[in-house]
């Protein structure tokens, strides 16, 4: 099941972003490329904001080293996803 939602976050994001680029160059906006790779790459940065409101209101973690342990893992999780869905 875990593979059948990731396939349709693929075509979702996919869909998405070929409809946001549409608009962009519909305007004529000729310098597309970065908006259009934000466009799919922003739901890594969302799943980041997610993570502070689990660290802060659903965790027991506390201490330096369970803090940077748990903020730097989920910044590289994060970081891959937003690559893998900005380049779709």
């Amino acid at each position: 099941i875990l593979f059948i939602v990731y396939m349709i976050l693929i075509v979702v994001t996919a869909f998405i972003t070929i409809a946001l680029t549409y608009f962009q160059l519909a305007v004529e906006d000729h310098q597309w490329w970065w908006r259009s790779f934000l466009c799919g790459g922003s739901t890594g940065i969302f799943v980041y904001g997610y993570c502070f409101y689990y660290y802060f209101a659903r965790s027991d973690m506390s201490g330096f080293m369970q803090t940077s342990f748990f903020f730097g893992y989920m910044l590289m999780v994060c970081f891959g996803f937003s690559l893998m869905l900005g380049t779709i």
